[in-house]
């Protein structure tokens, strides 16, 4: 047994959790993973997939229990997410924002609106998150969509771009600025926008370079009416919201990533073992080996710290955007980094489409990219660690 298996069981489930993951493990390797190649080459979204999810009931992880979700715990959902990025980077981006549009529906919703929508998500409903626009894409407080109260309506005018699940959601999580706040980031506020509402369209979706089986869609609000009921909160608490989410939805994307990595430190571990040149195996290579070395440490570092994050939110800390964003960062850039490493060290073949590695590394890179690039990442870190007041010089 290596490092990485017996860091997998050192990871502490209760026993129907842990029989949970082996449920997933089971549907992603005999059922997720065969179909991943050709979901990719289609660029058709996975229902197959999804329908294998809601089989297993897999939506009711993001619902607490009095709303007919299973009440597990926010580890075991990000162990399920790396079972499934590992077979299938599309699914699994597809089932984490299912997490990410929810995640707000439980922690700020009233209580009527988690009776009316949260039993649907458990059920397996579809949901999407519309933060991101043509002008505000990391710094979200750029956003300029709209809500204009109207009697026992909002109006929403607007339109956002990059919106996993958006073409196929049942509900989305959208955000915007309350108009009689103004047009400022205090104005930010939360409303949920049900699939069918007129006034709700799909542009396009997107031809992407990885995760083509995930659907990502251009959406567009012209004058359509929502029930004021449909706004959660208070007007102009949005941003708030959204910073309390972001601590939960990137340690999702780290976990997203991971997968992915291990998938790929799999396949080149399995290559350069089977793999024979000038009358050794590849793995006999002192180079390779430090190779392998340097992905299967990182890859240990950052699942722990993976963990770590998990437990930390799960004891209910709040103030944790330094480790999210440190977490997010580092696991989207290992990612990247160990499926070009398994790409080269499968040769000429790695840049086929006959092994995987070539669509691992092509799903990697938008893990750098989304719940912020990873650039503003570095930024928020970094600047955490200046000074206040501190008098000049």
């Amino acid at each position: 047994m290596n490092i990485l298996e017996r860091l997998d069981l050192s990871a502490k489930f209760a026993d129907h959790e842990m029989q949970l993951i082996e449920s997933v493990r089971r549907l992603a390797e005999g059922r997720i993973a065969p179909r991943a190649a050709a979901y990719d080459e289609s660029g058709a979204f996975p229902w197959e997939n999804v329908r294998d999810i809601n089989n297993l009931g897999l939506n009711s992880m993001f619902v607490p229990e009095e709303y007919g979700g299973s009440g597990l715990s926010y580890s075991a959902y990000l162990a399920c997410l790396k079972e499934i990025s590992k077979a299938c980077a599309s699914t699994g981006i597809v089932w984490a924002t299912n997490f990410h549009g929810s995640s707000p529906i439980v922690d700020f919703a009233s209580e009527e609106q988690k009776k009316r929508w949260l039993p649907k998500v458990a059920d397996g409903a579809m949901v999407a998150l519309g933060l991101t626009e043509p002008s505000a894409g990391s710094d979200a407080t750029g956003m300029r969509t709209t809500f204009r109260p109207d009697g026992d309506e909002i109006v929403v005018n607007g339109g956002k771009v990059f919106i996993t699940n958006g073409d196929v959601c049942d509900f989305l999580v959208l955000f915007g600025k309350w108009q009689p706040i103004g047009s400022g980031k205090d104005a930010i506020s939360i409303v949920v926008v049900e699939k069918g509402t007129p006034g709700f369209s799909v542009i396009r979706t997107e031809n992407k370079m990885g995760t083509r089986a995930s659907s990502t869609a251009a959406l567009a609000f012209d004058n359509c009416r929502i029930p004021r009921a449909n706004l959660m909160g208070e007007p102009g608490q949005g941003l708030a919201m959204l910073f309390h989410f972001l601590n939960k939805s990137r340690p999702s994307v780290a976990a997203h990533a991971l997968g992915i990595a291990r998938a790929a430190f799999d396949d080149a571990v399995a290559y350069t073992n089977e793999r024979v040149q000038s009358g050794r195996r590849i793995l006999e290579n002192q180079g390779v080996q430090f190779m392998i070395a340097d992905m299967a440490t990182d890859l240990a570092m950052c699942e722990r710290w993976l963990w770590h994050v998990a437990q930390s939110i799960e004891a209910g800390q709040t103030e944790i955007g330094q480790e999210s964003s440190m977490l997010k960062l580092r696991a989207s850039d290992l990612a990247m980094r160990i499926t070009t490493d398994a790409v080269q060290l499968h040769g000429g073949y790695g840049y086929t489409k006959d092994y995987r590695v070539e669509r691992l590394m092509r799903d990697a890179k938008i893990t750098q990219i989304w719940e912020g690039a990873n650039q503003v990442h570095r930024q928020l870190i970094g600047r955490s660690f200046l000074i206040k007041n501190r008098a000049k010089a």
